[in-house]
């Protein structure tokens, strides 16, 4: 497994708690689901970059 750096992410109560139940829904930690939707955001904004040239299948 890849190393990880830990590091102080600082949210409101509000959003913990909306992330919290997230989480529990998704069967996952809360640190899992960040690091999932923050993976998921990644590979969105790489997957949206990607031009596509006339006749190339996606």
């Amino acid at each position: 497994m890849a190393e990880k750096k830990p590091f102080v992410l600082r949210v409101n109560p509000e959003m913990l708690k909306e992330l919290e139940v997230w989480a529990q829904q998704d069967f996952r930690s809360l640190n899992g689901q960040i690091e999932y939707l923050l993976s998921e955001a990644i590979r969105k904004k790489k997957n949206g970059r990607k031009k596509i040239t006339p006749g190339e299948d996606q």
